[in-house]
């Protein structure tokens, strides 16, 4: 009897299908999370991994190079003074976003949905984009800023679309300062801001006034069965 070669990390599906295909890029585990770490913008191997707390050295060493591989993303050194080798998207890489923002709002709509694991901080950022409400965003326009650890981001929202910039706060009316997990409660609609700013969630730097205003701008979709 012929075994199975259970050594090929890659999986084939023979099938025509654009989505078998597409499981063949991205449906080993880890891939299509390493894909949302990059979705902001090229990162170190270190600050893949920081995002990813669950996954090893040895694997991420895999998946770069089976994602490098199939065209999805290239490896690229930082010009002086940095001079440090990233990992980014390619332009078709990065056409993954839409498939990553559909399926988390999809899954989010489960009961098994438990804010309260690990959040890297990109997966913060994109969630704005994911829960943004259109309704109320059209009629909103500023800059909020995020100071994450040592990251930080510049979110702006105009014409019912938000826009992310990463490692500026430059002209922003208020910066949230904390850690991704601090500001699930109030951005995902479950907690006024200043119920989680008088618990000591996190800190708001500026207009605290235009930084609960944009807090209602998101809300988390209704869970099956609601």
């Amino acid at each position: 009897m012929k075994l199975e070669n259970i050594t090929n990390p890659k999986r084939r599906y023979d099938d025509a299908c654009g989505t078998a295909l597409a499981l063949e890029f991205v449906g080993e585990r880890w891939a299509l999370l390493i894909i949302r770490e990059l979705l902001l913008g090229p990162r170190r191997f270190g600050e893949i991994r920081a995002g990813l707390p669950g996954l090893s050295a040895n694997v991420l060493t895999q998946r770069l190079q089976g994602l490098e591989a199939d065209g999805i993303l290239v490896r690229e050194k930082l010009p002086p003074p940095a001079s440090v080798q990233v990992y980014a998207l390619t332009p078709w890489g990065y056409e993954a976003e839409p498939v990553v923002l559909a399926m988390g709002r999809w899954a989010l709509r489960s009961p098994r949905h438990d804010p309260a694991l690990p959040f890297s901080r990109v997966s913060l950022m994109l969630a704005l984009r994911m829960l943004l409400l259109p309704d109320k965003a059209a009629g909103w326009a500023g800059r909020i800023g995020f100071r994450l650890g040592e990251e930080t981001y510049r979110v702006t929202v105009g014409d019912g679309a938000l826009a992310i910039d990463r490692g500026t706060l430059a002209d922003t009316e208020a910066v949230f300062v904390g850690e991704p997990n601090d500001f699930l409660p109030v951005l995902f609609g479950v907690m006024p801001l200043a119920i989680a700013l008088a618990e000591g969630r996190f800190e708001v730097e500026g207009d605290t006034a235009r930084a609960a205003d944009f807090a209602t701008l998101f809300l988390l979709p209704p869970k099956i069965g609601a």
